[in-house]
């Protein structure tokens, strides 16, 4: 673990975010699937620019989505309701190119194999009570209470387009303080800055920052160009899975390359992704490491791993090879084994596709339960 004083830094974006857009969109097209044929096949991506909304991938099913409907539906709940927000639910126009999932692909998933190659990453510390980093769950919670106080018309001069980013102190690998958050917040052309700066400081950087992590000399910066009265998709284009740091460690862990949603689960992108975290996580509840990483691999039609790793940073409370055999032999992590254990073949992931997959102890995100923390304690005889 570093030792001395540094400082790390994560960021995370508002549900308005063009690109978490993208990425609820292709969840609420799978989940539609899901609920009435669990054994969709569907790898979905979107792309929105102003006043257009394309959906494009591979999806063999049994059922139907009423795509154009579905876009609609998400964009209006997200909160781009009006013509003068740059992104209108009602007139927005759908394009779709959707063909089924290759044959090829299809000989490999249909006896329980991974849907491609590739390699997964998961994660878990004890910094925080959600086995999370604090730097993207100080993210997370300020971009959903920025959300928060716009839906509730708490600051109605909001509109859904929004980041935050955080960076937070440590001292010989543990965080002591917040030293800086960055807020962007979309707002109505006339608001001043100095009210936006007023409203954000107290209702959303001091609603979320607990008083014992911001020192005096907090430094709280809000639209840093004065003004972001034009966002969403009028202002940036969004495509699923362009928020990969933002969905999974905030950048304080390594990643694979390969994104979550849109994807069933035969994708390991995503049921490995999730098996690696609850794998990592149940490790860290054991109290056999301080800090876990996980490394998963596949190669497509393979129906165990390719490979298998296990780093605990010096933090280890046994070898770390001994960690690794006890993950072999009390998570099954073939694909087929991943999405039964976890019941991934529902319909959960929309609420997903903003503010991250991890940290959240939802209980339908059963790959941030920690059931198999006392069976990992007592095997290891701690």
């Amino acid at each position: 673990m570093a030792q001395g004083r540094y400082c790390l830094t994560s960021e995370s974006v508002t549900e308005g975010h063009p690109d978490k857009m993208a990425d609820q969109i292709s969840d609420a097209i799978l989940d539609a699937l899901l609920e009435q044929d669990p054994n969709s096949r569907v790898a979905c991506e979107t792309l929105v620019t102003t006043g257009i909304a394309l959906v494009a991938g591979e999806i063999t099913t049994e059922a139907y989505a009423d795509i154009p409907g579905i876009i609609r539906q998400t964009v209006c709940d997200i909160g781009y309701t009006r013509a003068k927000f740059g992104f209108d639910c009602e007139t927005v126009g759908v394009i779709t190119a959707i063909q089924e999932q290759s044959p090829d692909i299809k000989l490999g998933v249909d006896v329980g194999g991974a849907g491609d190659q590739g390699m997964m990453f998961g994660y878990a510390t004890n910094e925080t009570e959600e086995y999370m980093p604090l730097p993207i769950m100080l993210a997370h919670k300020l971009a959903k209470q920025l959300a928060h106080v716009r839906k509730t018309n708490e600051v109605e001069y909001l509109r859904p387009d929004g980041k935050s980013q955080v960076t937070v102190e440590y001292h010989d690998g543990r965080p002591v303080r917040v030293i800086k958050v960055l807020m962007a917040a979309q707002h109505a052309p006339s608001v001043s800055q100095k009210e936006i700066y007023g409203d954000i400081a107290e209702r959303v950087v001091c609603a979320v920052i607990p008083l014992e992590l911001r020192g005096e000399d907090l430094e709280i910066l809000v639209n840093r160009t004065g003004s972001f009265s034009i966002g969403g998709p009028q202002a940036d284009t969004g495509l699923t899975g362009r928020k990969i740091m933002v969905d999974t460690y905030g950048g304080l862990a390594r990643h694979g390359g390969g994104c979550f949603s849109g994807k069933d689960p035969t994708k390991v992108d995503r049921s490995a992704g999730y098996m690696a975290r609850y794998v990592a996580k149940n490790i860290v509840a054991a109290g056999l490491a301080e800090r876990c990483e996980i490394q998963l691999s596949y190669a497509i039609g393979d129906v165990g791993p390719f490979s298998l790793a296990v780093w605990c940073f010096g933090t280890e409370k046994m070898p770390e090879a001994e960690i690794q055999e006890l993950v072999r032999e009390h998570f099954d992590l073939s694909p087929s084994g991943m999405i039964e254990h976890l019941k991934l073949r529902r319909p959960i992931y929309k609420p997903t596709a903003a503010y991250g997959h991890f940290g959240w102890s939802y209980p339908e995100r059963t790959w941030e339960h920690i059931d198999m923390a006392d069976t990992l304690r007592k095997a290891a005889g701690l």
